[in-house]
């Protein structure tokens, strides 16, 4: 390549900084500039919706990298900047202050948005204390009316639902949480994993509703500010604040219009490569056959975004390195640590090991004598051997997997 040649990388969170930086440290010897339309350094999203927004976690601490590290890695950043167009043909961005700008490759790590609302209950999208938590911005406008006494709904019982409801009722705030499926985590976790957190969260304060849609809200006489949450069963709950967390949705919308493969996310094979030869794509907008599961899937987690930023970094430098690793995600709520591994569509048994009254305990995920994934709380050693497990799909005696008093290592072949 010749060291004019520039590769642009639009998006910069996890998965974007990772490519950037890796691909400068795998060969290429052009120039890299990295886009995001946020103005702040690339930073770490999971503390978002805990130490960051409880306090215990300062800008400064979130920064996945100094800007030393980038000015080392020759990255230029251009923050706080947003691509209005991709044309394919001209190997051009086009952004939306009208600058332009060549390319000879290019990345898409755009990452997703919060799912909105139904129509029906989007009104209180402009209201001052209605919000939905996916960057920094959003953590700082709703921190002001974070505080003791304050009343906060939550709609959304999956993870970022709980984890604000666990941060939110140790500042005080007194907290309801609307979930629309008949239970928490229910994407996610089997029935009785999810009755545990369930248990969790309403011995510590939260009035957990299961079963209930929003439908509307009430904002008051200027308009502005949500005074009361409706439900489908006509109920109606007061409110200070409410966070909506039902999901995300991945950004797209550049990469279809410039004609390539999407299927909710940016279709990519193995070493990250996209439906054109000149463009990778990495992290939360994309999607894949797992030769895991033998099935396409998008996957919202760091490590993943991560894991697939190399290997465009690779693509990039006209190596290949092929994304095979097993998926896994992390939450943490009160005291509780839980570690998943693997993704547990299609099992037809559920094993349990340790004590869910004790709070720690893990649950497995069969298929036949597969593990096809795991949920460990509080049991990190127990984790990694679960990583195992569900990578190179060992068969396992379901008996002995269920006895606690059996290391679990002692399931495993030798490494």
């Amino acid at each position: 390549m010749r060291s004019n040649e520039l590769l642009v990388v639009m998006g910069a969170g996890h998965a974007g900084a990772e490519l950037a930086v890796q691909a400068r440290e795998g060969g290429w010897s052009g120039r890299i500039a990295l886009v995001g339309d946020e103005p702040a350094l690339p930073y770490h999203r999971p503390p978002l919706s805990k130490a960051y927004l409880g306090g215990a976690a300062s800008l400064e601490a979130l920064a996945l990298k100094s800007r030393a590290a980038y000015d080392k890695a020759g990255v230029d950043l251009m923050l706080g900047r947003r691509v209005a167009e991709v044309d394919r043909t001209a190997a051009r961005l086009r952004f939306e202050d009208g600058h332009a700008m060549d390319y000879a490759h290019l990345a898409f790590a755009t990452g997703g948005r919060p799912r909105r609302l139904p129509a029906a209950a989007a009104g209180a999208d402009a209201a001052d204390n209605f919000h939905y938590l996916r960057t920094l911005a959003d953590v700082d406008r709703i921190r002001p009316r974070f505080v003791a006494g304050a009343r906060l709904a939550i709609v959304g019982g999956g993870y970022v639902g709980l984890e604000v409801a666990a941060v939110a009722v140790k500042h005080g705030l007194k907290v309801t949480v609307l979930e629309a499926a008949p239970r928490v985590l229910a994407r996610v976790t089997a029935p009785r994993v999810s009755s545990f957190y369930e248990q969790v969260h309403r011995e510590a304060g939260v009035d957990v509703r299961t079963g209930v849609q929003v439908d509307g809200f009430d904002l008051d006489a200027e308009g502005r500010t949500v005074t009361w949450v409706h439900c489908d069963d006509g109920e109606r709950i007061a409110c200070d604040l409410v966070i909506a967390g039902i999901g995300l949705v991945p950004n797209t919308e550049l990469a279809a219009a410039a004609g390539i493969a999407v299927d909710d996310g940016i279709l990519i094979d193995a070493a990250s490569r996209s439906s054109d030869p000149a463009i990778v794509a990495a992290g939360d907008c994309t999607r894949f056959h797992s030769a895991l599961y033998d099935r396409s899937i998008r996957l919202e987690s760091v490590p993943n975004a991560l894991e697939q930023a190399r290997c465009a970094a690779a693509a990039v430098n006209g190596k290949e390195r092929l994304h095979d690793g097993v998926p896994w995600f992390w939450s943490d709520q009160y005291e509780l640590k839980l570690k998943m591994v693997g993704l547990s569509q299609g099992y037809d048994r559920l094993l349990l090991r340790g004590s869910p009254e004790q709070r720690s305990f893990s649950a497995f995920y069969l298929k036949g004598d597969r593990v096809l994934a795991v949920d460990t709380v509080n049991r990190v050693p127990e984790f990694m051997l679960a990583k195992r497990l569900v990578a190179e799909r060992i068969a396992v005696d379901a008996d002995r997997l269920a006895d606690d008093g059996v290391p679990l290592k002692n399931l495993l072949p030798p490494a």
